[in-house]
Protein backbone atom coordinates (compact mmCIF):
# COMPACT_ATOMS: atom_id res chain seq x y z
CA UNK A 1 0.00 0.00 0.00
CA UNK A 2 1.39 3.02 -1.26
CA UNK A 3 2.13 5.09 1.57
CA UNK A 4 4.07 8.68 2.64
CA UNK A 5 3.63 10.87 5.77
CA UNK A 6 0.87 13.70 4.78
CA UNK A 7 1.92 17.29 5.66
CA UNK A 8 -1.36 18.98 5.57
CA UNK A 9 -2.13 18.02 9.69
CA UNK A 10 -4.17 21.55 10.17
CA UNK A 11 -7.56 20.58 8.59
CA UNK A 12 -8.13 17.17 10.57
CA UNK A 13 -11.52 16.08 11.73
CA UNK A 14 -11.70 15.78 15.45
CA UNK A 15 -13.67 12.08 14.49
CA UNK A 16 -11.49 8.87 13.63
CA UNK A 17 -13.30 7.30 10.60
CA UNK A 18 -13.74 3.33 11.11
CA UNK A 19 -14.68 2.29 7.48
CA UNK A 20 -12.61 4.53 4.94
CA UNK A 21 -10.76 1.39 3.60
CA UNK A 22 -13.92 -0.18 3.15
CA UNK A 23 -15.88 2.79 1.29
CA UNK A 24 -13.02 3.03 -1.20
CA UNK A 25 -13.33 -0.75 -2.19
CA UNK A 26 -17.08 -0.20 -2.15
CA UNK A 27 -16.77 2.64 -3.97
CA UNK A 28 -13.98 1.36 -6.70
CA UNK A 29 -15.77 -1.81 -6.41
CA UNK A 30 -19.20 -0.67 -7.34
CA UNK A 31 -20.52 -3.75 -4.46
CA UNK A 32 -21.85 -3.12 -0.82
CA UNK A 33 -19.90 -3.43 2.66
CA UNK A 34 -21.20 -6.94 3.07
CA UNK A 35 -19.76 -7.74 -0.43
CA UNK A 36 -16.20 -6.12 0.63
CA UNK A 37 -16.66 -8.14 4.15
CA UNK A 38 -16.70 -11.78 2.33
CA UNK A 39 -13.45 -10.91 0.33
CA UNK A 40 -10.49 -12.54 0.50
CA UNK A 41 -8.09 -10.96 2.44
CA UNK A 42 -5.62 -10.96 -0.69
CA UNK A 43 -8.08 -9.82 -2.83
CA UNK A 44 -9.40 -7.20 -0.12
CA UNK A 45 -5.56 -5.59 -0.01
CA UNK A 46 -5.29 -5.26 -3.61
CA UNK A 47 -8.70 -3.46 -4.60
CA UNK A 48 -7.64 -1.52 -1.47
CA UNK A 49 -4.65 -0.76 -2.74
CA UNK A 50 -6.30 0.06 -6.28
CA UNK A 51 -9.16 2.50 -5.08
CA UNK A 52 -6.12 4.00 -2.98
CA UNK A 53 -4.31 5.01 -6.01
CA UNK A 54 -7.03 6.02 -8.72
CA UNK A 55 -8.50 7.91 -5.53
CA UNK A 56 -5.54 10.32 -5.19
CA UNK A 57 -4.56 10.07 -8.93
CA UNK A 58 -7.78 12.56 -9.42
CA UNK A 59 -5.75 16.01 -7.62
CA UNK A 60 -2.78 17.35 -8.08
CA UNK A 61 -1.99 16.96 -4.39
CA UNK A 62 -3.03 13.47 -4.56
CA UNK A 63 -0.47 12.49 -6.94
CA UNK A 64 2.07 14.55 -5.53
CA UNK A 65 1.39 12.42 -2.40
CA UNK A 66 2.14 8.86 -4.64
CA UNK A 67 5.03 10.66 -6.33
CA UNK A 68 6.40 10.61 -2.55
CA UNK A 69 5.60 7.12 -2.01
CA UNK A 70 6.91 5.91 -5.04
CA UNK A 71 10.14 7.35 -4.17
CA UNK A 72 10.23 6.23 -0.69
CA UNK A 73 9.45 2.73 -1.59
CA UNK A 74 12.49 2.81 -4.16
CA UNK A 75 15.97 0.95 -2.92
CA UNK A 76 18.20 1.41 -5.61
CA UNK A 77 19.84 4.89 -5.99
CA UNK A 78 19.54 7.49 -9.04
CA UNK A 79 22.90 6.90 -10.08
CA UNK A 80 21.85 9.61 -13.34
CA UNK A 81 20.44 12.06 -11.10
CA UNK A 82 23.33 12.09 -8.21
CA UNK A 83 25.47 12.12 -11.05
CA UNK A 84 23.84 15.35 -12.67
CA UNK A 85 23.21 17.04 -9.19
CA UNK A 86 26.55 16.31 -7.86
CA UNK A 87 28.34 17.02 -10.72
CA UNK A 88 32.05 17.98 -10.11
CA UNK A 89 32.97 21.50 -10.93
CA UNK A 90 36.05 22.60 -12.75
CA UNK A 91 38.53 20.35 -14.54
Amino acid sequence: MPFYPRQDKGDEIPYTLLTRPEKLVMDYCHIDIYEVQEMEIDVYLFFMREAMIFENSKTEEGREYLKNCWRMEQTKPDREGLRKNFKKKGG
